[in-house]
């Protein structure tokens, strides 16, 4: 059954400015929206909540992504297409490039944002994980100003962030230290395209001589929320890397996740997966 549109209210801001305007308004709680890829879903399921739409798909200070010598920031309306053409991306962001590659069809990746992508909230999602690995920054803005915060501290709970109603999230910030790293990314699903993923790990390390010097890792679809396993990380970082030490992780990691049944996978299906990855990746280092 589809949603009846004369029940929803949509409005295109024409910048930034009068979007804030808008979601600091008091009168009406408006919910922004961009490619609409997951809003779509809902609509044509009839079960897209009723209300009113701001439509930011426009606004030009939300998109471009710009370099520096020590940095990378991406606009929130940024799509997948745009960071998988982007050069810089994909030399030192692989991880991040693989998540927008294997991101729904090409007509989704044309389409949907990262932006949207974060502030979606689902611990399905396949940017988040990459994101938390290379410990990115988030600019949060309203009509009383801005505010950057660590990504790890967005998702608060499940489908709950750290971001007030007047607020929009507009840029994400990346540190350009990925250099002499090994990045590992893989999604498990139905299938190997156009799935939502059952499970998904994004990993990056430094092996110098044995002794793994930088280690972060993150997964989707075993917790609430996008999952960075800071625990899982202690054990191994600082450490010379020996069949020994990785069961060590592994049983870490068993306690950090806490992966459920549902419609596309059960709890120790996924239990089971997030372990064998984590042992590839540490395999290979």
């Amino acid at each position: 059954m589809k949603s009846y549109t004369p029940d929803f209210h949509i409005q295109t801001a024409e910048n930034l400015k009068a979007a804030l305007v808008l979601l600091g308004s008091t009168k009406v709680k408006w919910k922004p929206i961009a490619g609409g890829t997951d809003l779509m879903v809902l609509f044509e399921a009839g079960k897209l909540p009723q209300g009113h739409y701001l439509n930011i798909w426009g606004l030009k200070e939300l998109k471009g992504i710009k370099e520096t010598s020590t940095e990378i920031e991406i606009g929130a309306l940024t799509t997948y297409s745009e960071i998988l053409e982007n050069v810089l991306i994909q030399k030192e962001f692989s991880l991040l490039c693989e998540a927008a590659r294997l991101t729904g069809a090409v007509a989704i990746q044309n389409r949907g944002t990262l932006g949207g992508n974060i502030v979606n909230a689902s611990p399905a999602a396949d940017s988040p994980p990459a994101l938390l690995v290379y410990e990115t920054e988030v600019e949060l803005v309203s009509t009383k100003g801005s505010r950057w915060i660590t990504y790890s501290d967005f998702h608060k709970a499940y489908k709950k962030m750290e971001i007030r109603s007047d607020e929009l999230l507009t840029r994400i910030r990346i540190k350009r230290n990925t250099q002499g790293t090994q990045q590992y990314y893989r999604k498990v699903g139905t299938r190997k395209a156009q799935a939502i993923s059952k499970v998904c790990i994004a990993a990056l390390a430094k092996n110098n001589a044995g002794t793994i010097s930088k280690f972060r890792l993150a997964f989707g679809s075993v917790a609430a929320t996008p999952l960075r396993c800071v625990k899982t990380e202690q054990v191994i970082e600082g450490q010379k890397l020996t069949p020994a030490l990785i069961d060590k992780c592994i049983v870490e990691l068993s306690k950090e996740i806490s992966p459920i049944d549902d419609i596309r996978s059960n709890k120790v299906y996924r239990a089971l997966v997030a372990a064998n990855l984590l042992r590839d990746f540490l395999g290979h280092l």
